[in-house]
């Protein structure tokens, strides 16, 4: 039991000192989302009345209803760069080294998961106090009962991450790649406006879209957590899809069955 202690402290610390050495990317975890929430809320604010649902009367400010959007979107830029990591080191070889210790494979993925998680829910902790500040007028406990959806989330949003890292190749491939993950999947979602307002225009097929999309249950898991509440099918269908693409992620890194072993990697 200890081994396996250590392994995952190990992979934990190993990423996080490397993540706090590039001090860029945590600047830019939190200037990006807070740029969406002065900028474009700012816009918006008084020209678009936001209600979660009829009755039309029933509005919340703007920037309210986009914070749990931006903790989405923090959750998925962390689980796309913690699969980016994964694609150097297997570039430069350190991921063959890591998956032929005497751990199970799939552990060791989980642990790698588990580092990402960490680093994705420290980043939207980060940017919620950020949106405190900037005096956006969220629960005085929502601290606290939002954590649980940032660690489910940030779960899942990385396990998708992982998925992709199986199926791109190159380092040089990941950039194009994510972003055909990461844009579609911010702007095919609730983030940035209810579902019945998008049917309301006429696009009632963004709104399918967007009912599939995994990304909109975490928004709504988080939307719910933030004021204290649990959204139970949103909860549901994160946990499903994340556990989904962490099993078929696994079985992409078996070097007997998987997607990397028919290319002969690891």
């Amino acid at each position: 039991m200890m081994g396996w202690i250590r392994a995952l402290d190990a992979v934990v610390r190993r990423d996080t000192l490397r993540f706090f050495k590039q001090t860029s990317r945590l600047v830019s975890a939190v200037v990006r989302p807070a740029l969406w929430l002065l900028v474009f809320a700012a816009g918006f604010q008084n020209v678009l009345g936001v209600s979660i649902s009829p009755p039309y009367e029933t509005y919340i400010p703007y920037d309210v209803y986009m914070v749990p959007g931006l903790l989405g979107m923090v959750l998925l830029f962390q689980g796309m760069q913690s699969s980016l990591s994964l694609v150097f080191d297997r570039e430069v070889g350190l991921l063959r080294l890591l998956l032929t210790s005497p751990f199970p494979r799939a552990y060791l993925l989980f642990v790698k998961l588990v580092a990402g998680t960490i680093l994705g829910v420290l980043q939207a902790l980060v940017f919620l106090a950020v949106a405190r500040l900037a005096g956006v007028d969220l629960p005085d406990l929502s601290f606290l009962t939002v954590i649980p959806a940032l660690i489910i989330g940030g779960f899942t949003l990385a396990s998708l991450g992982l998925l992709l890292s199986v199926y791109v190749k190159r380092l040089e491939n990941y950039a194009g790649a994510m972003n055909f993950v990461i844009f579609p999947s911010f702007f095919f979602s609730t983030a940035l406006y209810p579902l019945w307002k998008i049917g309301e225009s006429g696009a009632v097929w963004i709104v399918h879209v967007a009912e599939i999309n995994p990304f909109t249950s975490v928004v709504e898991m988080i939307r719910f957590a933030l004021y204290g509440q649990v959204a139970w099918k949103a909860v549901a269908i994160t946990i499903g899809a994340g556990v989904a693409a962490f099993m078929i992620a696994t079985r992409g890194y078996d070097p007997q069955r998987g997607v990397l072993g028919s290319r002969g990697q690891d």
